[in-house]
């Protein structure tokens, strides 16, 4: 079954159908509006009203980057640079990750009956997918190896898997800002693979304000005797992706070689992409400014995610009171350009 092919009625059937912008100037355009967008909608937007439900739907399709992967040109990188990059334990749960996302999006569109969020979902569905083909070209560009991917199967219950990809990305989205800002400071990552990979990360942003903005309005429009029940669900995800975290990922290729996979490595992985000590509370730091940077841009009558900075905030409170702050290195790399 192909649950895409339902999500391509305003979108064009093939990725590489996207019309490429004409010029410089058109893809610095592109970029400029993927990042800054502002409701015509006067007043405030209560999640659950319909002016709430419209400005949704209007900000993800009017920010949405028609950049394509076929035609994106990947950098050629020199020897330590390509060493550091095929290293890093995370293409295979990168790309995995992003299929799975594709479909659990695709196949909670098709259930949702109202349809300005049927429409932002569906090209949420759509985007997905397009960061997966990224991924798989930049996989091949630099020859990664890689563990076969799984089958992707169309989830029973719609709704827990759309939680928990929503809920996922919040939370990893949340650390990758920082630690993209530290790799592409520190050098770690080539300035021109930076540049590349940067409309994905962006687009990352787009999408979990997206599912906060949902996430309020079907809290808000849910019927009163349905919402104990779908707060136990949203806990029961919490922990399933905590439980999810707690160890590595393994897998086995065609060749009988383990790939180990870190579930963590935006956590864990920051120490191996500068030279500069950096501590926990630094990196704390880190994620909190570029989290707040990349929202910036777009109307602060939209929700964000709230869940991970407000740890962030309190982890940083505690680390404080026994004397760790944040030092010059978060300080210089926040502040970087």
């Amino acid at each position: 079954m192909t649950v895409l092919a339902d999500i391509y009625t305003r979108l064009p059937d093939s990725i590489d159908d996207l019309p490429p912008p004409p010029s410089a100037e058109a893809v610095k355009e592109a970029d400029y509006r993927s990042r800054h967008w502002s409701s015509s909608i006067p007043g405030p937007l209560k999640p659950g009203s319909p002016e709430h439900k419209r400005a949704i739907a209007a900000m993800f399709r009017e920010t949405f980057n028609p950049y394509r992967p076929s035609v994106i040109d990947w950098p050629k990188l020199e020897p330590d640079a390509l060493k550091r990059v095929t290293s890093l334990p995370i293409w295979d749960i990168a790309v995995q990750t992003e299929g799975k996302a594709r479909l659990r999006m695709a196949a909670y569109a098709r259930v949702v009956d109202d349809p300005d969020m049927k429409d932002a979902i569906s090209r949420n569905a759509w985007e997905e997918n397009r960061h997966k083909e990224v991924l798989s070209k930049l996989v091949e560009a630099y020859g990664i190896p890689m563990a076969p991917e799984p089958a992707y199967v169309e989830p029973k219950d719609v709704e827990w898997a759309y939680l928990v990809t929503g809920f996922s990305e919040c939370v990893d989205s949340f650390f990758a800002f920082g630690m993209f800002k530290v790799a592409r400071v520190s050098g770690f990552f080539p300035a021109a693979l930076t540049e590349t990979f940067e409309p994905v990360m962006q687009e990352e942003c787009r999408h979990i304000l997206l599912f906060a903005n949902w996430l309020a309005w079907y809290r808000a429009v849910m019927p009163a005797w349905k919402r104990p029940w779908f707060e136990l669900k949203v806990l029961a995800v919490w922990a399933f992706l905590i439980y999810e975290r707690l160890g590595l990922a393994r897998t086995v290729d065609a060749d009988g070689q383990e790939h180990t996979q870190d579930n963590n490595f935006t956590v864990n992985g920051t120490k191996e992409m500068t030279s500069q000590d950096i501590t926990l509370a630094d990196f704390v730091q880190i994620c909190l400014t570029e989290n707040a940077r990349r929202f910036s841009g777009y109307d602060p009558r939209l929700l964000r995610p709230r869940l991970a900075p407000n740890i962030a905030r309190a982890l940083l409170f505690g680390l404080r009171l026994f004397g760790k702050k944040p030092d010059r290195a978060a300080q210089e790399i926040a502040v970087a350009a």
